[in-house]
């Protein structure tokens, strides 16, 4: 099974909300590059599909950790299986069509040598959690504990103001949960490619 029918079928088996059957077809569509865009610029999973590497690193992450014994009896953290599939699988929709295909010189050998990277530009700057949050909510419905989550789910690595991302956590414990999975996928699984 490829990673495309891998998403597929998590997105076809647990996430039923009126509106997701649009919602993937416009990742689906020739309007959407979500399947083929790199997860990133320079840095994890910066190739041809790293989104959707990405993406579904980010859902095995949160899976196994929603499993600890201690998340779920001490911290209380219970989410439905469409829950998890909607907020993993679709956090990062904000780098949908983003990335642009380009090269810069880099010099290897003593000479300087042309390699292909990606450019990014975005064409509607609406920021990076609550542009998904954003994208999403055009097709269907989320719940607060999930909007936060998507929103918050780069966590204290973001440019926003530290004290919102803490007491985001502390109201809505999937959006800790995310950010923790987002990062392991992000530093652990994915590293940074080597050029």
């Amino acid at each position: 099974m490829t990673n495309k029918e891998r998403f597929i079928e998590i997105y076809k088996t647990y996430i039923k909300r009126p509106g997701s059957e649009k919602l993937l077809e416009y990742l689906l569509s020739p309007h959407s590059d979500f399947f083929e865009a790199p997860a990133s610029a320079r840095f994890h999973g910066n190739y041809d599909g790293g989104l959707l590497d990405h993406s579904l690193n980010v859902y095995d992450c949160l899976k196994d950790y929603l499993q600890r014994e201690r998340v779920k009896s001490t911290y209380g953290m219970n989410y439905s299986e469409e829950t998890i599939a909607i907020v993993s699988l679709l956090h990062d929709l904000c780098k949908i069509n983003c990335y642009k295909k380009g090269t810069r010189n880099v010099k290897k050998d003593g000479q300087w040598i042309q390699v292909p990277n990606y450019e990014f530009d975005d064409q509607m700057p609406y920021g990076h959690g609550e542009k998904s949050v954003y994208m999403i909510s055009g097709y269907m419905r989320l719940t607060r504990e999930e909007a936060f989550a998507i929103r918050y789910h780069m966590g204290f690595a973001s440019v926003e103001d530290a004290r919102n991302v803490g007491k985001a956590f502390e109201m809505f414990p999937l959006a800790f949960a995310l950010s923790t999975a987002d990062m392991e996928a992000t530093y652990f699984i994915e590293g940074k490619k080597d050029e």
